[in-house]
Formats: C-alpha cells, sequence, structure tokens
C-alpha cells in the first residue's frame, strides 16, 4: 500500500483528511478509489491503514482500521554528518542513506568541502526534508530522519561528542576498521538497543590531517573503510549499510 506522512492534526477520531496536494496525489496520479488501502504515518513510530471513503480532485478522507507500530525502524541511530557537496550528490545521499535507515543528516563544511558558507545552502533545508520524506515514504520508514542546518566542521565536532560514539571514517587510518569500532562500543554499552553511533563522511579531497587531528582531540575514532578508497556518496551509503548490519539491523 501507498504511504504517507501526514501531521498529527490530518487524523483525528478515527479519521483521516488528507491535505490538498497528497489529494491530488492519491486521486489523480495514484487514481485511488473508495475502499481501497493506504497507510498513514504521523511520525510516531505508528503506523495506521486508511480505507479511503471519500475522493475528488482536492479533497480525500478516509477512516482508520488499524494501528501498529511500524516495523520498518533500526534499533540502531547513526547519525550521518555529510560534507556538503554538489546539489545532486548531496540529495542521492539523503535519498538513499534514508532507504537504507540513517536516522539524522547534519550538513558539513570543511576545508575541503565545494561548499564553503552557510549562504551557499540557505533555503534548500526544506527541499531537503522533502526527498528525506518521499524516501522514507518509499522504504518502509516509520519515522522521518531528522537534518539540521549546515554547519562549520568545528562546530559538528561539538555536536557529534553529544554521542556515546564518534566514528571518523579516514584512508590514513589502517588499523582500527568500522566493524571492530562498533563491536568494542556494543560490548562496552552493556544495552542490547537504542545505540547511537555519529559518523562523519569527508568531502571528495576527504579530510586534512589537520581535521583529522581534530577530530581525535574531540574524541572521535579514527577507522578504516578497507583498502579501497570510495567516492564520498558510496561511503555514505556503505557505512550506513554495514553499520547498521553490525548492529543487528540488517536481518
Amino acid at each position: 500500500m501507498n504511504r504517507f506522512f501526514l501531521p498529527s492534526d490530518c487524523i483525528s477520531a478515527g479519521e483521516v483528511r488528507f491535505p490538498e496536494p497528497i489529494s491530488h496525489q492519491i486521486s489523480q496520479v495514484l487514481r485511488l478509489r473508495i475502499g481501497e488501502g493506504i497507510v498513514v504515518l504521523d511520525n510516531s513510530g505508528f503506523e495506521y491503514v486508511v480505507e479511503i471513503v471519500q475522493v475528488s480532485a482536492r479533497s480525500v478522507s478516509g477512516k482508520i482500521t488499524a494501528k501498529q507500530p511500524s516495523l520498518g525502524e533500526p534499533t540502531a541511530r547513526i547519525i550521518l554528518y555529510l560534507g556538503l557537496t554538489q546539489r545532486e550528490k548531496f540529495e542521492w545521499m539523503l535519498q538513499k542513506c534514508t532507504e537504507a535507515g540513517a536516522a539524522a543528516f547534519v550538513p558539513v563544511i570543511s576545508s575541503r568541502s565545494l561548499v564553503q558558507t552557510e549562504q551557499d545552502v540557505s533555503g534548500k533545508l526544506e527541499r531537503w526534508k522533502r526527498i528525506i520524506c518521499e524516501a522514507a515514504e518509499q522504504s518502509g520508514r516509520g519515522l522521518l530522519p531528522i537534518i539540521t542546518q549546515a554547519m562549520k566542521f568545528e562546530d559538528a565536532l561539538q555536536s557529534a561528542a553529544l554521542h556515546p560514539l564518534v566514528l571518523f571514517p579516514w584512508e590514513k587510518e589502517k588499523n582500527l576498521s568500522l566493524r571492530q569500532a562498533i563491536t568494542a562500543y556494543r560490548q562496552r554499552s552493556g544495552v542490547s538497543t537504542n545505540w547511537r553511533v555519529a559518523i562523519f563522511i569527508g568531502p571528495e579531497g576527504g579530510y586534512s590531517d589537520q581535521e583529522a587531528d581534530l577530530a581525535r582531540r574531540a574524541g572521535s575514532i579514527t577507522v578504516t573503510l578497507g583498502k579501497r578508497i570510495l567516492r564520498m556518496e558510496t561511503a555514505a551509503l556503505v557505512v550506513t549499510a554495514l553499520s547498521l548490519y553490525e548492529f543487528g539491523d540488517m536481518e
């Protein structure tokens, strides 16, 4: 069934009223009719099975027939600190990493990132949120990944330090692997769920030695992703999938 995230005020007393843009999509694009089913999400971790009871080009409503926990959310929260780059590549990372299971995104401006000021991406946040929402709907997510405003590298390090594990994939790290770092974290955390990991993904030119040193001094752990050098968008998706696999969320 088609899935739609809606504001919570669209859901009331066992009924759902769809906003006009989504009503148009349901009636004119998907051409769904009375009696057909839709899954509605309110970003609470639950999903509602809805039977359409009224359809027009500008207004669709339905009745809730079931409420159930969404099963599409990982038990580990992966927060990606993504180097800012050209629009298509950055949006691709948001889309694919949302599908894979990332919980949040922080756009980062570093010394080698293609974008060098917050003004260069001003006004992009709403578009990024739409891309994330569409990817979350398509992939069966129950919660919308968060995306913040862009921040400078040093500020991003301070933000990431609030998480219990901060990983810094870096091509000059030759010893500690992503798997080893996550395994050690799981062993010392003493819990079986609700893990939180912040992971930095560098820009096209990679992080500088100075930035890697700053990251280590801020508590980040440098890790290797193996012998091959990955493009940043490849690294973002690979790191998300491998991390969730190590936490048992890809089974």
